[in-house]
């Protein structure tokens, strides 16, 4: 299917690997030229050299904290009339509600719900005087169906949830939809950092906490960053200009929900 955003501008947060690197891939086969944000600089340039040896798309790096004030100031000075935001950032700690205090809360708040907030306020006005722009946010099942030991990204991308279903209402009149994308259990790092924990509690191996994960999940598997990133890339699209301030679930199954 032809995306109808060749020649788009996207910038996509946290994107030198995980999911928002399977979004970046996605987003430059459709023909998008790209600004990619990650932390570290030597597995951004990684990245970046893959992506266009694979496509052939112009690919910006900046290397920086998008969290922090400074590191997204450089974001935005490279992302100034982008077509498309990818909203992303690592999740907080895992842990048990007894675990965190004011500070851990505040931590995850900026990450998970204020930085793409920030985001979405310095791009989409110029989206909108444009008449066009596509704003994806990854956060996770977690706001559809709390995950106990994951309170702090609970609490965080919650938040941005409820601020992105008032504000995509707001915008969507002038040809910007903005949209939640929620993973569940993905082969990432991140499935590594929870299975780690969960292995060494009972002691059992790695692949046998994913193996015990997978059969909770009714696709029966993990996830790939290639078939989340094509959903992000189907949201980006021509084609996704009805789909309007949404939570699109994609985790095999697992969240045990009608609605």
């Amino acid at each position: 299917m032809d995306l109808g955003i060749n020649g788009k501008r996207a910038v996509v947060c946290a994107s030198s690997k995980g999911l928002g690197f399977g979004c970046a891939q996605a987003l430059a086969a459709a023909g998008c030229d790209l600004v990619l944000n990650a932390r570290g600089a030597d597995a951004l340039e990684t990245a970046a050299d893959a992506i266009r040896a694979a496509h052939g798309v112009s690919v910006q790096t900046v290397a920086a904290d998008v969290t922090g004030e400074e590191g997204r100031a450089a974001v935005l000075d490279a992302a100034q009339d982008a077509d498309i935001l990818v909203n992303n950032a690592g999740g907080p700690p895992p842990g048990m509600w007894h675990d965190w205090d004011r500070e851990d809360f505040i931590k995850a708040l900026d990450a998970n719900m204020l930085t793409p907030i920030a985001m979405i306020k310095a791009l989409v006005p110029g989206m909108m005087e444009r008449g066009w722009g596509r704003v994806v946010n990854i956060t996770s099942q977690s706001v559809k169906a709390p995950i106990p030991q994951l309170g702090l990204s609970n609490a965080a991308r919650t938040g941005l949830t409820g601020y992105v279903a008032g504000t995509s209402r707001q915008v969507a009149g002038s040809g910007v939809t903005i949209n939640n994308l929620l993973p569940g259990i993905h082969a990432t790092d991140r499935a590594e950092a929870l299975d780690g924990p969960v292995a060494k509690r009972e002691g059992i191996t790695i692949e046998e906490a994913r193996a015990r994960r997978s059969a909770t999940i009714p696709a029966g598997r993990y996830g790939t960053a290639e078939e989340f990133g094509a959903t992000c890339a189907f949201l980006c699209s021509q084609h996704a200009g009805f789909i309007v301030g949404q939570n699109i679930l994609c985790d095999g199954g697992a969240t045990n929900a009608t609605i």
